[in-house]
């Protein structure tokens, strides 16, 4: 069997996912958040797991990873996309690669867009969307070489083409939800779904005028040093 467990950092609306496999004990971590390290290194040793990843979706703008501190107390390994050429991550992957959890395989799914250091992880009926597919929304494209209609290509391509009743765990919510389905979002999702051509899904996207993410400057450095130098 395979455990989930959604954990949420408030600040930044940020969602936190522990994955163990029954049998084993062995855990991954998906987008830690460097001040919630202490409360999840406690809910790994009370569950008694053998946390072996730390995995992130891609490098954050909004808040700084967890995962060095976390390595340094319990030996994890770090893993990012490759397209951070970061020199602090142990396993740099991309589209394919299989990352395993005890009895279970964790697929890797480049879904660039919001980002070019975008992944999403899909496993035993799940896909772990990082901020490429939000709940009835999905990332913005203005920075990072963030590109729109790569966005759109990623999501049409990889994950619409998933069953519908593939369970989606996003990076983030603003808006009280904890997650989705393929079949959800290819309804209703209001910028993508509906059959949304490309062209009108860039030509909206493009047409955003967001403030940038608050922590950007010190975020994004941080995290291609996993968290372990901030600025």
């Amino acid at each position: 069997m395979l455990n989930i467990r959604q954990l949420f950092e408030p600040e930044t609306s940020t969602f936190t996912y522990l994955l163990w496999d029954e049998k084993t004990r062995e855990a991954a971590l998906i987008d830690s958040v460097d001040v919630t390290v202490a409360r999840d290194i406690k809910l790994v040793n009370e569950l008694e797991l053998k946390l072996k990843y730390t995995l992130e979706t891609h490098i954050h703008a909004d808040h700084i990873t967890g995962s060095g501190k976390i390595r340094e107390q319990l030996g994890t390994e770090a893993i990012v996309h490759k397209n951070s050429q970061s020199d602090c991550a142990d396993r740099l992957v991309s589209d394919g690669d299989i990352i395993e959890l005890g009895s279970y395989a964790i697929l890797v799914l480049d879904t660039p867009g919001h980002t070019d250091t975008c992944i999403t992880y899909q496993t035993d009926g799940y896909v772990f969307t990082g901020d490429t597919l939000l709940i009835r929304g999905c990332g913005r494209t203005d920075f990072q070489a963030g590109d729109a209609g790569q966005l759109y290509d990623s999501i049409h391509n990889k994950l619409f083409t998933l069953p519908d009743d593939t369970i989606i765990y996003p990076g983030h919510d603003y808006n009280g939800f904890s997650s989705s389905t393929i079949g959800e979002e290819k309804a209703h999702n209001p910028r993508l779904g509906n059959n949304r051509s490309r062209e009108d899904f860039v030509k909206l996207m493009n047409s955003l005028d967001l403030e940038p993410p608050k922590n950007i400057a010190e975020a994004v450095p941080g995290n291609l040093e996993c968290g372990l130098k901030q600025g």
